[in-house]
């Protein structure tokens, strides 16, 4: 068990040196607004400089951190980023650097995960970490899921957890699973290394310090096992839909290791329906072609439940997602058109024949097997 040092909880600043202080940090918007005159309690100067706190604040705990493990026996590998690490280029299919200096797993053409610290334990566990200043960290599950299913599968020979650090005053970690250790610091405050950003001539800074302890490794030098995105997707989506007697394989859906896979993608494409067909179970407008196709997905709530969702892709960037609340009520997201999913529908379409249509008495029958399974399983 992982126990928080005095100085990290108490926010100790003595032995990292000026080494925020070289760090780069996104503050163009921040910088604009105090140019303009803007007040501190403006929505839009919290806004900013919330996300920048965000920031010194990881970059602060990763400080600590390196110095945690450099002194912790029970720590044998830590991985190293930003300025302490030597390789600046992301390299696919394995864990590595961004541009951005970030610890990061990524396809050819997407990340899709970005962890804040990584170490190793000498029992054999791979320790991913989250640190955030935000309050309500219930959201923050649904991240950890997919973070630990990607290493599950690509670390397969380690026992993955996860080290959480929040500030005091945090609500909702009560509900973090068993694998999460959460560590709590004092309230933190990020207004010297904005002072300093503002007027770099307040001080001169002392030069980088960098750990020559041998547990710092670069991330990608850490054996892993070889992952396909796209073709475990394909995968995925054909097997679902095999079985001879059924619309969907439920047996396969709700083996372990397909739950892993789910964690990861959040959500399995499963088939398509026509605009006429959709109608039937969505609003639509009048701005689609009788020929667009509507993909289907299962996808995963933070309560585990497996719902239905739908997905409508006017052009090769511009993608809807049609879901269902809780009180049935229809909703519509415009969904982020460099984000993965726009990638993924595009592919899981293409795949595609005929076979995979749906029609909407075999969406009744999916629904109803999907709801049958929630329920049995939190009964």
């Amino acid at each position: 068990m992982l126990e928080i040092s005095q100085d990290i909880r108490n926010l100790d600043e003595s032995n990292i040196s000026d080494n925020l202080l070289h760090y780069e940090y996104n503050v163009k918007h921040l910088l604009s607004l105090i140019a303009k005159g803007i007040e501190e309690d403006d929505p839009q100067y919290l806004s900013s400089y919330r996300s920048f706190e965000g920031e010194v604040y990881e970059n602060f705990l990763y400080e600590k951190l390196i110095k945690y493990a450099e002194e912790n026996d029970e720590i044998q590998k830590f991985i190293l980023k930003g300025f302490h690490q030597n390789k600046d280029k992301s390299f696919p299919n394995t864990l590595s650097i961004s541009e951005k200096q970030q610890i990061v797993y990524r396809t050819k053409s997407r990340e899709i995960s970005e962890f804040d610290a990584m170490f190793i334990t000498r029992n054999n566990e791979l320790f991913f970490v989250e640190m955030t200043l935000v309050k309500n960290v219930l959201k923050l599950r649904k991240r950890l899921r997919k973070k630990k299913a990607l290493l599950e599968i690509i670390f397969p020979n380690y026992e993955i957890k996860a080290l959480i650090i929040l500030n005091d005053g945090a609500t909702g970690f009560k509900q973090f699973p068993s694998y999460c250790t959460v560590w709590f610091t004092k309230e933190y405050s990020s207004s010297n290394v904005l002072e300093y950003i503002k007027n770099p001539s307040i001080k001169e800074i002392a030069p980088k310090q960098k750990s020559k302890s041998k547990k710092m490794i670069e991330a990608n030098t850490l054996k892993l096992h070889y992952f396909r995105y796209y073709n475990t997707m394909s995968w995925l989506t054909k097997t679902l839909r095999l079985h001879k007697k059924h619309v969907l394989d439920m047996g396969f859906l709700m083996t372990e290791n397909t739950q892993r896979y789910h964690g990861l993608y959040n959500k399995f494409y499963i088939g398509f329906m026509c605009v006429e067909e959709a109608r039937k179970i969505l609003t639509l407008d009048d701005n689609y072609k009788e020929n667009q196709r509507v993909v289907l997905a299962i996808e995963k709530k933070h309560t585990d439940e497996i719902v239905l969702t739908y997905y409508i892709q006017h052009t090769r960037k511009n993608l809807y997602l049609y879901s269902f609340n809780d009180d049935n009520k229809q909703i519509k997201e415009k969904k982020d058109p460099f984000g993965i999913t726009v990638t993924e529908v595009y592919h899981s379409s293409k795949m595609m024949d005929e076979s995979y249509e749906l029609k909407c008495n075999q969406i009744k029958i999916i629904k109803k097997l999907l709801k049958e399974r929630y329920l049995r399983d939190i009964s």
